[in-house]
């Protein structure tokens, strides 16, 4: 059996470079779009992945900010009834700052 295929030709400068550049394959076409196809999957994943971990780290604090919250008003509720026992009546609440 004699393989009766030609060798290819190999157009080259003599600096090494080809002079035609090659004819991608439909196989070629078809990876460069496969591949486009997979790099938009994977950025719209990370997305969605990222959105997912926000919204983790969200439910984690939000009974974190639920529980402040509560604390906070029963610490003003107890300071104003702490002050109408003593017969002052509380004026609107009044924030200040303590420096040391």
């Amino acid at each position: 059996m004699s393989d009766h295929r030609h060798p290819p030709v190999l157009d080259m400068t003599p600096e090494g470079e080809f002079r035609e550049k090659p004819r991608p394959s439909g196989l070629d076409r078809f990876l460069v779009r496969a591949g486009g196809i997979a790099v938009l999957v994977t950025v719209v994943a990370a997305g969605l992945l990222l959105a997912a971990v926000a919204l983790f780290f969200a439910a984690l604090l939000l009974p974190v900010a639920i529980g402040a919250a509560l604390f906070a008003t029963v610490m003003i509720w107890w300071r104003r009834r702490r002050l109408r026992r003593m017969g002052i009546e509380p004026q609107g609440l009044r924030v200040f700052v303590v420096r040391r």
